[in-house]
């Protein structure tokens, strides 16, 4: 593995739009967000394309691509904060120079649509990445708690998870392996294909966005995990945010799936 080397204040923070386009609102909580990020003692560069819609849903594949690449490769860049989440970072790994990216390890952080892309560059390089808040959401989270938490793994290096969290065990053991995962319906979509993931001997990460995906449709999402053998392959598992308004709990939903 791979591992980058820490942030520290005074460094540049790359930010790059490789799922939905900063548009809109968008557009003035990307600048609040920069403005806390720079009242903290970071410089902030924006890429080349971040605000790009040249497909009128999003920039394009290659686009996206570039902008990555160019932040890996730039020498002032330390760490790359990813904006937003969306649907289709996935169309950037064929353009993705992930030579270039072991030769340029960095801070890489995001979630939601994100995960296919930190996912996709840590199975072809090695290198470690990270599910975190993005760059947006500094400005639009109800806390700065992710910010926090985020600045607190990157400058010092904390391995804490989290002292105010609370985790709940569902089977008593211990487990040790790679860490991988994320969004659900993300992690769903690479499990066959050409660009699937190796989960043998994984520790999985598993969250979701119930606003969007039912308790029904998780389960599907689950349920086409199991019938692919994954829960079978992994060491352990991870659950982590959902909330929906049926009340229904991610971990009820795996549970019903996993243990059937």
């Amino acid at each position: 593995m791979i591992i980058p080397n820490s942030l520290n204040l005074g460094d540049t923070i790359g930010v790059v739009a490789p799922c939905n386009p900063i548009i809109g609102d968008n557009i003035e909580e990307l600048e609040k967000a920069r403005k806390i990020v720079e009242k903290e003692g970071f410089k902030v560069k924006y890429a080349k394309n971040i605000f790009s819609n040249t497909n009128g849903y999003s920039s394009t594949a290659k686009e996206k691509a570039e902008d990555i690449n160019q932040m890996f490769k730039d020498k002032q860049v330390k760490m790359i904060w990813c904006a937003k989440g969306g649907e289709n970072s996935n169309s950037t790994f064929e353009y993705i120079d992930y030579e270039l990216i072991k030769q340029n390890p960095k801070i890489l952080c995001g979630y939601s649509d994100v995960n296919s892309i930190t996912n996709m560059i840590t199975a072809k390089t090695g290198l470690v990445t990270f599910n975190g808040t993005n760059f947006k959401t500094i400005a639009t989270d109800q806390t700065n708690y992710s910010y926090k938490r985020a600045i607190e793994r990157f400058v010092e290096a904390s391995q804490d998870l989290g002292k105010d969290d609370e985790y709940q065990i569902i089977n008593d053991g211990q487990a040790q392996g790679e860490l991988i995962g994320g969004n659900l319906s993300i992690i769903k979509g690479m499990i066959a294909g050409k660009y699937k993931l190796d989960f043998t001997d994984k520790i999985l990460f598993l969250e979701e966005f119930g606003l969007e995906t039912s308790p029904a449709l998780a389960s599907n999402y689950l349920y086409y995990m199991k019938q692919n053998d994954i829960f079978k392959k992994i060491k352990g598992l991870w659950i982590g945010f959902y909330e929906n308004e049926s009340n229904i709990s991610l971990e009820k939903i795996v549970l019903d799936v996993i243990r059937k």
